[in-house]
């Protein structure tokens, strides 16, 4: 008997320089929780989750003891290059899109519909990692 059982994916992970501000972009455009900070000086350790009301997660950490391999700005890569964030409807993209536009945030794509029928836009959050908003 094969058990069938409900997969989901329970949060990503990303390396960065400066989680407070990592945290404060989530939090200001994505109306991200912030999560208290977790801290493993042994380890040089240190994260903090942002929360999304999806239940989606997003562990954002910082090491002293690590050398992660830096990339360009919104750099097509190997393994992850993306995540997308769906805001419900293109008006919400595009007034979310206006918005990190006036802020001064990198808008490199869109919005605009794609091939394969989604309205998206993309973005690079404060350290360059590429952020697909969609419809």
């Amino acid at each position: 008997m094969t058990m069938h059982i409900m997969i989901r994916i329970e949060h990503i992970a990303m390396w960065v320089d400066d989680i407070d501000l990592v945290c404060q972009f989530y939090a200001r455009y994505f109306s991200a929780g912030v999560g208290k900070r977790y801290q493993n000086e042994a380890k040089g350790f240190t994260s903090q989750f942002l929360m999304f009301s999806s239940g989606a997660r997003i562990e954002v950490m910082s090491t002293t003891t690590l050398s992660p391999v830096k990339h360009d700005a919104g750099a097509h890569r190997m393994g992850l290059t993306h995540f997308a964030v769906s805001l419900g409807s293109e008006q919400a993209v595009n007034s979310l899109v206006s918005e990190l536009k006036q802020a001064g945030v990198p808008v490199i794509d869109g919005p605009r519909r794609t091939g394969d029928g989604y309205y998206e836009a993309v973005i690079l959050d404060p350290e360059g990692n590429r952020v697909e908003l969609m419809a």
